[in-house]
Order: C-alpha cells, then sequence, then structure tokens
C-alpha cells in the first residue's frame, strides 16, 4: 500500500506562525527596551529598539517607590485567593450543573455566559456600594470577592463540559459503595479533571493579578492595593514617567510569563478538552 504524501507547506504555516508571533511580541520587547533606556533616550526622534548602553536606572526609580514592593505583595496575596475562591465555588456549581437535574440549570448556564461579555467597570459602581455597606471596602477579602465574579462565570463555563466527560460508571459505583456525592466530587471526579482545574486556576491568576479597574475603586489604602494600581501612579497630571512605567510593567509582565511557562500543557489541555464536550 502506498504511502500517502502529506499535503500542504509545513514551512508556510511555521512563517506565518512566526510572523505572527513576533507582531504580538514587538510591544513586549518595545517595553522591556524602553525600562533599560537612559531617560534621555526614550523620546527621541530615531529611538533604538535594543538599548545601548542599557542601565537599570529606570529600575532603581521604580523600586525607590517605597508602595511598590508591598504592591506586588498585595497582588499575589489577591491572585492566590481569587484562585483559591474560584475553585471552590466553581467546582460545585459546574458539577451541579453538568450532572445534576436542575430546574433552571439551562438559564444559570446562560446568564454565566451574559457575564462574561460584561466589562469590569460595569460592576465597579455596584460591587463599590455593597461592599462599601458591608465593610469589606479596603479590604483583601473584598478585592478577592470583586475578582471572582470575573473569574467565576469563565471557570463554570470551562468546568462544566470536563465534568460531563467524566464517565458517569465511576460515580454511580462510588454511590454503590455507600459515597456521598461530596464524596464522589472530592473523591472520584476532581482527581480525573485536574488538567482543566490547572488551566481553570493559571488563567484566574492571571485575571486577579493584571485586573485594574477594582483596584482602583474599591481599595483606597495602599496597604491593599494592587500593583497594576500603583503602575497608574507614574502617569501623571502633566506627563509621564516612561522609563519607570516601562520597568514597573516588566516586573509585573515576569509572573504573567512563568506561569504560562510552567502551566502552559496543562492550560492548553484543559482548555481544549473543555471545548469539544457540550
Amino acid at each position: 500500500m502506498r504511502a500517502t504524501r502529506p499535503t500542504g507547506r509545513p514551512w508556510l504555516l511555521t512563517a506565518i506562525a512566526a510572523l505572527i508571533t513576533a507582531v504580538f511580541l514587538l510591544p513586549v520587547l518595545w517595553m522591556a527596551g524602553t525600562s533599560l533606556k537612559k531617560p534621555d533616550r526614550i523620546l527621541v526622534a530615531h529611538p533604538q529598539w535594543i538599548p545601548a548602553p542599557f542601565t537599570t536606572e529606570n529600575y532603581a526609580t521604580a523600586f525607590s517607590n517605597d508602595t511598590l514592593p508591598r504592591a506586588l505583595l498585595n497582588s499575589l496575596v489577591i491572585s492566590c485567593g481569587v484562585v483559591a475562591l474560584t475553585l471552590v465555588l466553581g467546582v460545585p456549581l459546574g458539577y451541579a450543573l453538568a450532572r445534576l437535574r436542575m430546574r433552571g440549570a439551562g438559564t444559570v448556564v446562560l446568564a454565566l455566559l451574559i457575564a462574561q461579555l460584561l466589562p469590569s467597570i460595569v460592576l465597579a459602581a455596584p460591587l463599590f456600594i455593597l461592599e462599601r455597606r458591608a465593610g469589606l471596602d479596603n479590604t483583601y477579602l473584598g478585592l478577592i470577592a470583586a475578582d471572582t465574579t470575573l473569574t467565576l462565570p469563565f471557570a463554570v463555563i470551562v468546568l462544566r463540559p470536563l465534568l460531563r466527560a467524566v464517565p458517569v460508571e465511576l460515580e454511580e459505583a462510588a454511590l454503590v459503595d455507600g459515597c456521598g456525592r461530596l464524596g464522589v466530587l472530592l473523591r472520584i471526579v476532581v482527581p480525573v479533571m485536574v488538567p482543566g482545574l490547572i488551566a481553570v486556576a493559571g488563567l484566574s491568576f492571571l485575571l486577579g493579578w493584571g485586573e485594574f479597574i477594582f483596584g482602583l475603586t474599591l481599595a483606597k489604602q495602599p496597604d491593599v492595593q494592587p500593583v497594576t494600581v500603583v503602575l497608574n501612579s507614574f502617569v501623571g497630571q502633566y506627563g509621564t514617567s516612561w522609563g519607570p512605567l516601562m520597568a514597573t510593567a516588566t516586573i509585573i509582565a515576569v509572573p504573567v510569563v512563568c506561569v504560562f511557562a510552567i502551566f502552559q500543557r496543562f492550560i492548553v489541555g484543559g482548555l481544549t478538552a473543555g471545548s469539544v464536550k457540550a
């Protein structure tokens, strides 16, 4: 039997993918390069892509702001809290929508889909009023709860197909052996869908790390403000401190790159698995 030769031009597809990737990476390269330029070389008529000579003066200026280290810690606490709360709420809700016959389940799924379309600026004012009355403004818990309103709909939409893909026979066998619904979820279902959980956790961390609107409106005290708010402080009424701004932005981007580099296989696998089952 004659072996069929692959059709198409793989090198052409690779070249197109490399070109698209380069276009998306150009702003990142410009950001990192600007952070290493001397202040008098940033706004010149003929800027350089690669600074020569480079300097770390902008990073020193950025860290001279006493609020930056605290803001980085705040963003880490908030992002980890968002991951934990999203998984604690998203897994049971996704399981209920996938397995239990509930009246109005389709309406809940539709509401979650619509919730993903709402920008954070629309939710900022209602959340500010609610958290102000509940005493949660200027607290980690308030920011974590606000950010979770953005990550929870996404988590349920991704986890629901993964949960439906778990064989029902495994759950029925556990129920026959005397395991309750909670035990089935924790002992049988959750271990099977670990890649999906890692995908949701990784993207929830990134959303919590980069959220700006809630950090600006719900946290007025520097003790709890995320690093994105500190980034905005370099934009003033009479000008922008581009060097420290780009240095801070580069520092903020490092955890994002690390998360994607470490969990790339799980994130892509989890999202792909969730897209083929309804």
